[in-house]
């Protein structure tokens, strides 16, 4: 369970971090590429290349916990509340009537997905975690 656990958060993390280094670098491509974007407001350069840098951090994290047990749990549990923070709010746009419910499939491999599997990891995190400090109590 463990490596599997280790690859798909190397997975999620370089393919968040990548997301953001494309926001980072060309904003107005990510804009008009990525579907549904250009139905969320006007592109705005500033905000694009702040969340860019979001999707960096977070995709770090869940590498870098991939590769560094101590830190796993608390780096993967930021990066998993922020993008569990980004799905309900996508959802919560669909409740108020912001978008329409066709966003949900739209959005959900690319927003919901990826907090989904944060939670799963980040509680597999958890429970390692204290596995861990329960064999170091026995030795």
């Amino acid at each position: 369970m463990r490596r599997t656990c280790i690859i798909i958060a190397t997975i999620l993390g370089l393919a968040m971090a990548a997301n953001g280094l494309v926001m980072l670098a060309v904003p107005l491509d990510w804009y008009f590429a990525v579907p549904g974007v250009t139905s969320t407001g006007a592109f705005n350069q500033h905000f694009i290349r702040d969340i860019g840098m979001i999707f960096v951090l977070t995709g770090g994290a869940y590498v870098t916990g991939a590769f560094r047990a101590e830190t796993r749990l608390l780096l993967w549990t930021m990066a998993t509340v922020w993008f569990s923070g980004h799905a309900l709010f996508h959802l919560w746009e669909i409740a108020v009537g912001i978008c329409s419910p066709s966003a949900f499939p739209r959005d959900f491999v690319a927003v919901t997905l990826p907090a989904i599997i944060g939670i799963g990891l980040t509680a597999w995190s958890y429970a390692d975690s204290r596995q861990r400090l329960s064999e170091r109590r026995i030795n």
